[in-house]
């Protein structure tokens, strides 16, 4: 399924994407895992992205059950700098494509995961799922928005020889969110080490895990 190259313009400059080709196989409205790239993937030459990760098991496959899309950062930025852009790029997927918006998954790697738990908690009504690999949850987070992830169920991926990452950080956020109140599943690769995303993404169960999460199943808390 090859993906399709695409331009969002924003005020703070243009945001290319890529975005898996809609196919009969696609039940609609269908749901949309948006991911964020690693600190090593900016630039201006997109098809790096191709190169490994969940682009390249999403190009390099059939068709599959959900929506795609990728945007790419330019060199220098992150994610948190452009928030704001990755927000108007969900709104105007959902306008412009068919998903369902209770079923949107964030994910990320590494300098993407950071990104991923800062947008998420700062618009949790706008996900279904989250998908950590390879990264830390920013310092900067507040105790309340970590509070409002409590709803957003979460998969969290790192290598147990992950010289980047201590375990125990990891460990610490699982446990405060699980304190919250919060569904997290955390999945440590023994042998692995930062770079475990073709292994992380490729896996079946978490494939299945993207189109099985919506909005509409979590309870409201009144």
């Amino acid at each position: 399924m090859s993906v399709e190259h695409r331009l969002f313009n924003t005020s703070n400059g243009s945001l290319p994407y890529l975005l898996s080709p809609i196919s009969d196989y696609i039940k609609q409205p269908a749901p949309l895992v948006l991911f964020l790239h690693g600190a090593r993937d900016r630039g201006t030459d997109i098809n790096v992205l191709l190169k490994w990760g969940l682009p390249r098991f999403v190009d390099s496959s059939n068709p599959l059950p959900y929506i795609f899309a990728a945007p790419q950062l330019p060199e220098g930025q992150t994610w948190v700098d452009r928030e704001s852009d990755v927000i108007a790029l969900l709104d105007n997927l959902i306008a412009s494509q068919p998903i369902d918006p209770s079923r949107v998954i964030l994910s990320g790697f590494s300098l993407g995961t950071a990104g991923a738990w800062h947008i998420a908690a700062s618009h949790p009504s706008r996900f279904a799922g989250l998908v950590a690999v390879s990264g830390r949850v920013p310092k900067r987070l507040e105790a309340s928005q970590l509070a409002a992830l409590k709803k957003i169920p979460i998969q969290i991926f790192q290598g147990g020889k992950d010289e980047k990452l201590p375990i125990e950080d990891a460990e610490q956020i699982v446990d405060t969110l699980r304190g919250l109140g919060g569904t997290v599943d955390f999945t440590v690769l023994p042998e692995g080490d930062h770079f475990i995303a073709d292994e992380v993404y490729s896996d079946s169960k978490l494939q299945q895990w993207f189109v099985s999460q919506s909005r509409r199943n979590i309870p409201l808390v009144v």
